[in-house]
């Protein structure tokens, strides 16, 4: 290569490594603005569900205690759940609980002078039995709030709303913000001065282009590498949905082990061959009880005597399994504490009208006086956090289980059982025993007449 030939490139690098400077550091400014709006949008988002969930948690929890169910309507209603609600709006860090009766009327409110009024914004829906969640503007100011109805015996008596301002929205996003910006600058500039190096270290190379062209090549042989890879991944999946689609499930698991060194979940191999033609949600329901009982030493134990034939009454459906797993669960929590001498014992059968489901456990058990109200929505028998004088109640598990069985017009009974714990059996009539059932009622109904 001539010597004019090589001034003249000699020339031209400075300005190409200018240009290759600033278009790096263009694309690298670009990244840093877009994955700073991103993150900002992510987090607003994100603060806006939470913040919206919170205030809906907070105000169906409020309007399901039995103080404030109890106290709306009545004549000192105020005083009763004034002080509830202050201590509601401390402890959950929103700034207004407001309480209203069946016309709208407040109740508590964080002003002293608003109680007593009608409320600000329209109460139509949680008064209409509806829960509500959105952004209104009230006495308080701009607050995304969450209302619901307070229901006694089936009627809607008054409303439950829980605003956090969009002020502190904003304060909270601001943080959030602040905690965010020093990062994604502080990439940003790692980012520049890498991208600088870099153009530098290039621009002193005569031979960029041989380089740039090696590197292409090297490029070049990892996409096909991966493109190899890609196509053997295919294979095998292919080969295990072929398992799969056989019902090969041990053939499935035997090639996933020649695959990568996994072996099988399953804790209680004799109660994995007693579910072994058990529905597949009672499968994965026992199955996971078992797993956690084993993690304390305790086991569990199944009899199931039910095919799941979908099409029929008796499939084991939603409802079937909500049941199953509230009173495993519980059974579960029961005994955990018991190490090797916990027991669970579940027994599901297949009546001519339906289904029929039986736990029993190890655990200290129910007393007798306590089995009509366990049930109840609000009561618990596990520990219940207190403030001020105010117990707040956690389970509801067997209550949905009641009101389950019910709605298929079954029931939940609760005896001793011969484990040393409680007995729970739930029966669920199928589609078919309902319909004759309403049928002999309507019957009954019209010789009546």
């Amino acid at each position: 290569m001539d010597r004019a030939r090589i001034g003249g490139l000699t020339a031209l690098r400075g300005p190409r490594v200018i240009t290759l400077v600033a278009v790096q550091f263009s694309i690298v400014a670009i990244c840093m603005l877009t994955t700073l709006l991103v993150a900002l949008q992510v987090q607003h988002t994100s603060i806006r569900e939470e913040t919206g969930e919170r205030a809906l948690d907070v105000a169906m929890s409020l309007a399901e205690l039995p103080a404030v169910v109890e106290a709306v309507g009545s004549p000192d209603a105020g005083a009763t759940l004034q002080p509830l609600a202050d201590l509601v709006s401390e402890s959950a860090g929103v700034d207004y609980v407001v309480i209203t009766d069946d016309a709208g009327i407040r109740i508590t409110h964080p002003v002293p002078e608003r109680r007593g009024e009608l409320v600000s914004t329209d109460p139509s829906i949680a008064l209409g039995g509806e829960t509500f969640v959105g952004t209104e503007v009230g006495t308080v100011g701009p607050t995304l709030r969450a209302k619901v109805p307070v229901w006694r015996d089936g009627v809607v008596v008054g409303t439950a709303s829980v605003g956090i301002l969009e002020s502190s929205i904003s304060a909270q996003l601001e943080e959030r913000i602040w905690q965010v910006v020093p990062w994604v600058v502080g990439a940003g500039l790692f980012g520049l001065a890498c991208a600088a190096g870099v153009s530098l270290l290039l621009g002193r190379r005569f031979d960029q282009l041989t380089v740039a062209a090696q590197e292409f090549e090297t490029q070049r042989r990892l996409a096909s590498a991966l493109r190899e890879q890609t196509h053997e991944f295919s294979n095998r999946l292919h080969v295990l949905f072929g398992l799969i689609e056989v019902d090969e499930r041990e053939e499935a698991l035997d090639y996933i082990r020649t695959l990568t060194p996994v072996d099988s979940l399953a804790a209680a191999p004799d109660l994995e061959e007693t579910l072994a033609d058990a529905p597949v949600r009672v499968r994965a329901i026992l199955a996971a009880a078992s797993a956690r009982l084993c993690e304390h030493g305790g086991h569990l134990q199944a009899d199931v005597e039910i095919e799941d034939r979908t099409g029929t009454g008796l499939a084991f459906g939603d409802d079937a399994a909500t049941v199953l797993s509230n009173l495993v669960r519980n059974a579960v929590d029961a005994v955990e504490t018991q190490g090797e001498h916990g027991v669970v014992r579940v027994a599901i059968e297949e009546e001519a009208d339906g289904l029929r489901i039986q736990v029993d456990d190890s655990g200290p058990g129910i007393a007798p006086e306590l089995r009509d109200r366990i049930t109840e929505a609000g009561f618990s028998t596990k520990t219940t956090e207190t403030r001020d004088g105010l117990e707040i109640p956690r389970g509801v598990g067997l209550g949905l289980v009641r009101r389950l069985a019910e709605a298929h017009g079954g029931a939940l009974v609760i005896a001793d059982s011969e484990l040393g714990g409680a007995r729970f059996v739930a029966t669920l009539p199928n589609a078919s025993t309902r319909a004759d059932a309403d049928s002999e009622a309507a019957s009954t109904g019209r010789m009546d007449q």
